[in-house]
C-alpha cells in the first residue's frame, strides 16, 4: 500500500545529506515551510545549496538555517531586505555564495528542470552582469541569453491538505513556487496543514500530482 504521510518532520528530514541542493517554497511568507526548515536546522545539514525567492526574513525559517551556517551558496532574485541581516552578514563575511536570478527566470529554471529541459533562451537579463559568461544568440530582431534548469536533491515545500498517495491541494497565494519545485526535485517534502484520506481531495482542486512527492507530513499549521 503507496503511504507517503510520515509520522514526524524529524523523519521527513532526516536522510537531508551534507552538500544538498534544496529548493525552498514560499513567497516571502506565503507557502514558507518554517516546519520543514526548523526541523533541518536540528537535523544539521550543512555545506547546503539553497533555491528561494529570497534570502530569509527577520529570524526564522531560511534566516535561521543561514544563521545556524548550514547555507554554502543562495541561488535567489531577492537577497536584500530591511529584516535580511542574518544573510548581510553572511555574505559579506565570505561565507555565503550568491547567484543572483531574475524572478522570472529562475521560476522559469526550476520549471525548465521539471519538464525535462535542457535550456532555453531568455531576453531577460541581456546585456547586463548577469550575462556575463553565457551564451547569447540573437533570434529574429532580439538579443537572448542562455539559461540551465535547476535540479535539487530535495524541495521542502508547503501545501493546505495532502493524501496518502502525495496529492496535494495549496492556499491562494500560498501555492506560488511550489508546484514547480515538487517536479524539479528528486525527492520532494511537503508538510501540510491537514491529511485526509484517498478520494477527499477534488481531482479537480489538486495541483501538484502525487508523482511529483515524496513524502508528505501533517504539521496543523495554516497553509
Amino acid at each position: 500500500m503507496i503511504n507517503k504521510i510520515v509520522p514526524s518532520l524529524e523523519a521527513a528530514v532526516a536522510d537531508i545529506r551534507d552538500g544538498s541542493t534544496i529548493l525552498i517554497g514560499g513567497f516571502g511568507g506565503a507557502g514558507m515551510p518554517s516546519a520543514l526548515m526548523s526541523a533541518l536546522i536540528a537535523q544539521g545539514a550543512k555545506d547546503l545549496t539553497v533555491v528561494n525567492n529570497n534570502a530569509g526574513n527577520g529570524d526564522t525559517g531560511l534566516a535561521a538555517l543561514i544563521a545556524a551556517k548550514q547555507v554554502r551558496k543562495i541561488i535567489c532574485s531577492f537577497p536584500r531586505q530591511a529584516d535580511s541581516g542574518h544573510f548581510d552578514k553572511a555574505y559579506r563575511s565570505g561565507e555565503l555564495e550568491l547567484e543572483l536570478v531574475p524572478q522570472g527566470t529562475l521560476a522559469e529554471r526550476i520549471r525548465a528542470a521539471g519538464a525535462g529541459i535542457g535550456a532555453f533562451f531568455t531576453p531577460t537579463a541581456f546585456g547586463t552582469q548577469l550575462a556575463e559568461g553565457k551564451e547569447t544568440r540573437r533570434i529574429g530582431d532580439r538579443d537572448y541569453v542562455l539559461e540551465l534548469p535547476i535540479h535539487a536533491d530535495y524541495a521542502l515545500i508547503k501545501a493546505d491538505r495532502g493524501d496518502r498517495w502525495g496529492n496535494l491541494t495549496y492556499r491562494m497565494t500560498a501555492r506560488n513556487f511550489g508546484p514547480i519545485m515538487a517536479s524539479a526535485a528528486k525527492c520532494t517534502i511537503a508538510q501540510v496543514r491537514e491529511t485526509v484520506e484517498l478520494g477527499e481531495l477534488d481531482p479537480e482542486s489538486v495541483v501538484t500530482p502525487g508523482i511529483f512527492v515524496k513524502r508528505v507530513v501533517k504539521t496543523g499549521a495554516a497553509a
